[in-house]
């Protein structure tokens, strides 16, 4: 299984490239994200690589990063959703917002996507919510534009899961408050975050 490739880039596409290794191309399908942060033709890059093999076809799946790798793997455990349309997804929407909207219940942001219509994104939510707080943990900017404490998030939704909520509610709630206009204050964050639960 090839799990990381490190060669020139050759050329590219929509949603591919092909990666010069000693000679030998591979073909890569990657987001437009990974895509975009790629060096210029003939320069060195590397990613992360995701090995699907079918009895009719051997795919690579490229990443700029793990986080995005990640995602990939995960938002394929949702019923409907094979590798064509995750990479749609994380062409469409970055890993950090992805987290925060499934988290958040949005599925306006999650429905950006190509091929994905009302009813995939609420699955893609409804299935992912519970999986999501490990992903959403995130840096996340305040009202006034300045990035949260990303301890002050953390320690918030540690004192509401460790008050017997869920994670994934604990992060939506705290994610609200921060919405708001909240600041970073953690006993603010919690108060407000045990408010919203409490609706």
């Amino acid at each position: 299984m090839i799990a990381k490739l490190r060669g020139l880039l050759d050329s590219f596409g929509d949603d591919w490239c092909i990666i010069d290794v000693n000679g030998i191309g591979y073909h890569v399908f990657c987001s437009s994200r990974t895509l975009n942060n790629l060096n210029g033709l003939g320069e060195e890059v590397t990613l992360l690589i995701e090995t699907h093999i079918r009895e009719d076809h051997f795919h690579l799946f490229g990443f700029a990063t793990e986080l995005e790798r990640d995602w990939f793997r995960l938002v394929q455990t949702v019923q409907g959703v094979g590798a064509k349309v995750a990479l749609a997804i994380l062409s469409a929407v970055g890993p950090d917002e992805l987290s925060n909207s499934i988290a958040a219940q949005d599925k306006t942001v999650v429905g950006l996507a190509t091929g994905v219509g009302p009813k995939l994104a609420t699955r893609i939510i409804h299935e992912l919510k519970d999986k999501v707080a490990k992903f959403a943990l995130t840096p996340v900017k305040l009202g006034d534009g300045s990035p949260l404490r990303s301890s002050a998030l953390g320690d918030a939704v540690s004192a509401l899961s460790n008050l017997g909520y869920k994670q994934a509610e604990a992060y939506t709630a705290v994610s609200k408050a921060i919405n708001d206009g909240a600041d970073d204050d953690v006993q603010v964050l919690i108060r407000l975050g045990l408010k919203e639960l409490a609706k």
